[in-house]
């Protein structure tokens, strides 16, 4: 989070949690037109338009309390192209938004024996209409509590949006969530 560092250097206040967010949609935007690690062709990067985001709304933040699985509980997810990746379930995220109860799976990779960040791929009611139709994915940081703050103003586009080149995991049937989560990216032309 460079940008929000220095963006807070140079004011000796904190962030609001607004300009956390654009901080943040701006270092992505950076990394997209700049880093050799962007999914973005690299003929492409320097012409790269910025990401389209609905509008943050500290609605779509909530806390989430990770109830963990007692096994090692193996799936095989589908991918954008049509191969298997194998996940790791670590636990459900139970929250409320907007009033309605929810849940997510949180996974790792199966070969991943580090489970300080966790992988929680969704599909809402926005997929296919303002958001890529194979679903989002957010990332969170394992905490110590097991309450997690749950950011949708950060979920993210799979990089196979980008190019088709990437192999990108399809959230699970359990990850479905019946509601529209209209925050984090969106499509261009949404």
């Amino acid at each position: 989070m460079l940008a929000a560092s220095i963006a807070a250097g140079c004011s000796g206040r904190a962030l609001t949690y607004d300009e956390e967010i654009t901080a943040w949609r701006i270092e992505k935007d950076r990394f997209m037109r700049e880093s050799n690690e962007s999914p973005v062709v690299a003929a492409n990067r320097a012409t790269f338009a910025p990401l389209p985001y609905f509008p943050v709304s500290e609605t779509y933040r909530v806390p989430a309390a990770l109830e963990m699985v007692e096994t090692q509980d193996i799936i095989e997810m589908s991918t954008s192209t049509n191969q298997r990746r194998r996940m790791r379930r670590i636990g459900t995220l139970k929250f409320t938004l907007k009033g309605q109860a929810l849940q997510l799976t949180a996974f790792v990779d199966a070969k991943d024996n580090d489970v300080r960040r966790l992988f929680v791929p969704f599909h809402d009611l926005t997929n296919g209409t303002g958001t890529y139709p194979g679903g989002r994915y957010l990332d969170l940081d394992r905490t110590a509590t097991s309450i997690y703050d749950l950011d949708f103003n950060r979920a993210y586009h799979p990089f196979c949006v980008f190019n088709p080149q990437y192999e990108c995991p399809v959230p699970p049937r359990e990850n479905r969530l019946q509601v529209p989560i209209r925050a984090g990216e969106k499509l261009a032309s949404s």
